[in-house]
């Protein structure tokens, strides 16, 4: 994970780097409760955003491998917004096709299908 911004007059690039254990550990303290509203929703319907995670993957599937800044921005590119590439860039972080070594400078992101 990589942190950019600022605090106060002072640039902060800070990179974490978590293992699968620590990742699992980190997210079983974030478990969000299912609502009711949520547990009705159809489990068969296509989510909005599939087309684009489709293009996702299909990007760094081509690429065979991509380090994290130039894949975010082509991600970025195609969904149309920062925020909208970094989540797919974290669903591609989390995906059983995508194997991230960490890089000199920024992860890598290798596409193993």
């Amino acid at each position: 994970m990589r942190i950019r911004g600022q605090i106060g007059d002072w640039p902060v690039d800070l990179t974490v780097e978590l293992e699968p254990a620590e990742w699992a550990q980190l997210g079983r303290h974030l478990e969000v409760p299912v609502t009711a509203e949520a547990a009705a929703a159809s489990p068969a319907a296509p989510r909005q955003d599939d087309g684009q995670w489709a293009a996702a993957r299909d990007v760094l599937r081509q690429a065979g491998q991509m380090n994290g800044p130039a894949l975010l921005d082509r991600l970025e590119v195609l969904a149309g917004s920062t925020a909208a590439g970094k989540r797919l860039l974290v669903r591609l972080r989390h995906s059983s096709e995508v194997k991230v070594e960490s890089g000199a400078d920024a992860p890598v992101y290798h596409w193993v299908g």
